[in-house]
């Protein structure tokens, strides 16, 4: 399992999320505590927006906590709606291309979790991205195709029907020739605009996910797991919810692609 952490709110540096909490996502890197590994050292990446539409976007494939770059970026880079990503691959390789978060146009997208068996369906997977998307196909993670497949489906238009009507073609797909557990995620998305999360699973096993709104910084932080020991102010994201962040407006709605892909 990946950990990652979001931000959206008056602008600060990404450090203040990344790497200076006491638990903050560099530290979550080598010792995660709300997931079945506690390392995530298979790349990590960060996504941020500033005076252009388009993210910025940082990815490598060392562990984060070992690239002293990372902290002297997140230490001078400033924004009001960055991402950040540690990876621990579930079976593609380690790559600079598999790294989240991936981006399109003024998309941006970071995925935790699975798609079961997906090795085994590939190529069916990568036929569901819509010709006009499939050279933006740089990697080999399910993640990056969900992303795709989302786009698709009018992610521009409606950000919630779009994800969910693209979890609904993996999760039927999965069924048909993968593996359970059908789909687990918790995603965050952002069309440099709003924040958006979702979390999800098909099993009864979902990832953690929470929020917080921050008085000091004024703003909105969404995480893996809280990012200091003791705060016990955190949110915990309900499972099969998508969310909306937009300053400190909170918009929650109802996920459930079961519903499709059994219609399907």
């Amino acid at each position: 399992m990946c950990r990652w952490a979001a931000y959206i709110g008056t602008p600060i540096f990404l450090e203040e999320i990344v790497s200076r909490p006491g638990h903050s996502l560099i530290h979550q890197s080598h010792c995660a505590t709300q997931c079945n590994s506690a390392i995530n050292a298979d790349g990590f990446g960060l996504a941020w927006y500033a005076e252009r539409a388009e993210p910025g976007l940082y990815r490598d494939v060392l562990p984060a906590w070992s690239d002293p770059n990372l902290k002297s970026l997140t230490a001078q880079v400033k924004s009001h709606l960055f991402m950040a990503h540690v990876r621990a691959s579930t079976g593609t390789a380690t790559s600079r291309n598999n790294c989240h978060p991936f981006a399109h146009g003024t998309w941006s997208f970071m995925h935790n979790g699975q798609i079961g068996g997906f090795e085994k369906f590939r190529r069916d997977a990568e036929m569901m991205i819509p010709e006009e998307l499939y050279s933006d196909r740089k990697g080999a993670t399910d993640s990056e195709a969900l992303f795709l497949v989302a786009l698709g489906e009018g992610l521009d238009a409606d950000p919630r029907g779009a994800l969910e009507r693209a979890a609904a073609r993996f999760i039927s797909i999965a069924k048909a020739k993968g593996a359970a557990p059908y789909l687990r995620m918790t995603a965050a998305l952002s069309d440099g605009k709003k924040l958006y999360a979702v979390r999800y699973s098909s099993d009864e096993q979902v990832p953690s996910l929470y929020y917080r709104y921050s008085e000091t910084r004024q703003g909105m932080a969404v995480v893996s797991e809280p990012l200091e020991d003791g705060q016990g102010d955190w949110t915990e994201i309900a499972s099969a919810s998508f969310s909306t962040f937009d300053g400190e407006t909170v918009t929650v709605e109802d996920f459930r692609p079961c519903r499709l892909a059994l219609a399907a």
